[in-house]
């Protein structure tokens, strides 16, 4: 009974997204927005930067940098937001049956070669099954050394040991 609790058989890594990568693009998203929305505020609210004479050019510039500088940051800001919440709702989930985000699965016996070239100096492993790569990133993901304990469990030692 001893031995069972020590050593228990793990069937399942579930490996949730880090936080790191979110909130670089939660900081990019609310750099993008503000001066978006600063820049609403300042053109278009309190009326600075009225359309000067289109001959003097300072002015011209001036104008239309903060004209249309809203219609660009105001939807980069967006976009990142998304992307963001995006990376924290994602989870990588590995069993006896494959691994993979989602419902979107790899069996591990359609895994043609085990890349871990980059494992020790930059935290990545490939899993290359037909002509796709499945890029497992120690930064991007929680528990990491388990999922890739689990991986090498997993495949088999022919393709861990199959050259590039």
């Amino acid at each position: 009974m001893n031995d069972q609790l020590q050593n228990p058989e793990v069937t399942r890594v579930e490996c949730p997204s880090a936080r790191d990568p979110a909130v670089r693009l939660f900081i990019f998203a609310a750099m993008m927005l503000g001066f978006g929305i600063y820049t609403i505020y300042d053109h278009y609210i309190q009326g600075n930067y009225t359309r000067p004479e289109p001959y003097s050019l300072n002015p011209y510039l001036k104008y239309l940098f903060n004209h249309y500088t809203p219609y660009l940051l105001v939807p980069i800001g967006l976009i990142a937001v998304i992307l963001a919440i995006r990376h924290l709702l994602r989870k990588l989930t590995a069993d006896q049956t494959g691994i993979g985000f989602g419902t979107e699965r790899i069996a591990w016996n359609r895994i043609d070669r085990l890349d871990a070239s980059k494992l020790k100096d930059k935290g990545m492993l490939y899993l290359h099954y037909g002509a796709e790569t499945l890029t497992l990133h120690s930064w991007k993901l929680q528990n990491f050394r388990q999922l890739v304990a689990f991986v090498e469990k997993n495949v088999s030692q022919e393709v861990q040991q199959k050259p590039e």
